[in-house]
């Protein structure tokens, strides 16, 4: 009785014959590919199709025929920058920006300059308490910013603040912080207090990535933690601090949800506050849907304009450090 010789590996017309070598380098070189697929169609669809979309509607206008009424009256038409040149004469967007530029020259400092603070004191050797003291830092950054300012804004009213019922029995006066001048120190706090712990986060993991032995051939010298903080641990973590800039500055020119959630609390703030809620009523108030998209690919070019411009500025800086 005879049996069936197997095929051996590798063998032409084998049933497991192993690919060739030209075979597994395109597929090595097309895997890349594959895995960068998902996320391209994602990116597509909700990101570069929107902003096609926005384009193509600033570039773009109603036309209204008659009384408007009937089909056909009200049709689509060319408009070339007639949007644009509206916006950057629209004296309500300037104005908005204007307020935001008040607002990130209070946010943005003071902001990243706790962050610092803080993340220096947490990687203190003296320091207590140190997982409890990061998480309580941290923590505002979880809550959402639309839940921040109802918070916020119901502390700022009068008649329901526990603040101004203490300052009424000591005697002190009492402050309208949804009015004039102080209501940019109202909602630069919501945006102070939500946001200091992201910034902190990051300052804080880069000192952790220093080297121990930095510190320790600093304090061979003699050097006092005060000098090893300004003159060590800052310096090292610049590239931290550049980055926390970058998303303060992007967050601020985007500020909508603090003064649209206080807007209803305060006759102050006006439904063109930010350029961004002057967007919101344009599209969804009056309707021009037109005028709003080119607004809106205004912010977002001056956003990218701003941000690319601040990171060359950063990265020239640190070539010429580094050539020193």
């Amino acid at each position: 009785m005879t049996t069936a010789r197997r095929k051996s590996y590798g063998v032409k017309g084998a049933p497991y014959a192993l690919p060739s070598p030209a075979t597994t380098l395109k597929r090595a070189r097309s895997a890349p590919y594959f895995f960068l697929l998902p996320a391209t169609i994602l990116f597509a669809l909700f990101f570069a199709l929107p902003i096609g979309y926005a384009l193509w509607l600033s570039l773009h206008k109603v036309k209204v025929s008659g009384l408007g009424l009937g089909a056909g009256a009200r049709k689509e038409v060319w408009a070339g920058l007639e949007n644009y040149t509206a916006a950057f004469t629209d004296s309500e967007l300037l104005d908005g920006a204007l307020r935001v530029l008040g607002y990130g020259c209070i946010v943005v400092p003071v902001m990243l300059g706790l962050a610092l603070v803080f993340a220096l004191m947490l990687d203190s050797d003296k320091v207590r308490l140190a997982p409890f003291t990061r998480l309580a830092i941290f923590l505002p950054y979880a809550i959402p910013g639309v839940v921040a300012a109802l918070l916020w804004g119901f502390l700022y009213l009068p008649d329901v603040s526990p603040f101004y019922f203490v300052l009424e029995k000591l005697g002190l006066p009492q402050p309208d912080l949804l009015d004039g001048g102080p209501l940019y120190l109202a909602l630069s706090n919501i945006a102070v207090w939500g946001g200091t712990g992201f910034n902190m986060i990051v300052i804080y993991t880069s000192l952790q990535a220093i080297p121990v032995e930095v510190y320790e051939a600093a304090k061979l010298d003699g050097a006092t933690p005060l000098q090893i903080a300004l003159r060590i641990k800052i310096p090292m973590v610049a590239p931290s601090l550049v980055l926390t800039f970058f998303f303060s500055i992007i967050a601020t020119l985007q500020v909508f949800n603090e003064p649209t959630t206080l807007k209803p609390l305060t006759n102050s703030v006006s439904t063109t506050w930010s350029p961004l809620m002057k967007v919101y009523r344009d599209a969804f108030g009056t309707g021009d849907i037109y005028a709003a998209a080119a607004q809106a690919v205004i912010i977002a070019f001056a956003t990218l304009l701003l941000s690319f411009g601040f990171l060359r500025a950063a990265n020239r800086r640190n070539k010429q450090g580094a050539a020193q």
